[in-house]
């Protein structure tokens, strides 16, 4: 068994939910926010993040349908072009790594969003990536 963050680092664990309290009075969308939970939950293969934040999802109207193929939202016509720039923004955050965040990606998002929004998304991508590697890390398990 592997430690519990929480109980072993409670304030680190306290400021985190201080990002999330920051985060749930900015003026992201609660789709969107369901949107890059879900999604940079699905890259990283966080299996306790994609179950809590589908289960969230579905609570404020998500549809089943939208959250079966967020996976392929490049092939589905059923997210807006907002979205998709949300969606491709939060998938190159969250592989940063691999080739940063593209000028068109990035292009993209800014055509959609105010500097302020899009500011906030980038803090909901990185926050999300953050709880993914603190669940996988310590495999918090399936609630």
């Amino acid at each position: 068994m592997r430690l519990t963050m929480q109980t072993i680092e409670p304030e680190a664990y306290k400021a985190m939910f201080g990002l999330e309290k920051y985060l749930s009075a900015s003026k992201l969308s609660a789709t969107h926010k369901h949107l890059i939970k879900v999604r940079a939950s699905q890259v990283n293969k966080c299996a306790f993040c994609i179950n809590m934040h589908t289960q969230e999802a579905r609570k404020d109207g998500e549809t089943e349908q939208r959250l079966y193929l967020l996976s392929a939202w490049r092939e589905s016509k059923l997210f807006t072009p907002e979205e998709q720039a949300l969606l491709a923004l939060t998938e190159e955050v969250t592989l940063i790594g691999q080739a940063g965040v593209t000028d068109a990606t990035y292009q993209q998002a800014a055509a959609h969003f105010d500097d302020h929004y899009l500011a906030q998304a980038i803090m909901a991508i990185v926050v999300i990536n953050a709880w993914n590697r603190i669940a996988i890390s310590t495999e918090m398990p399936l609630a």
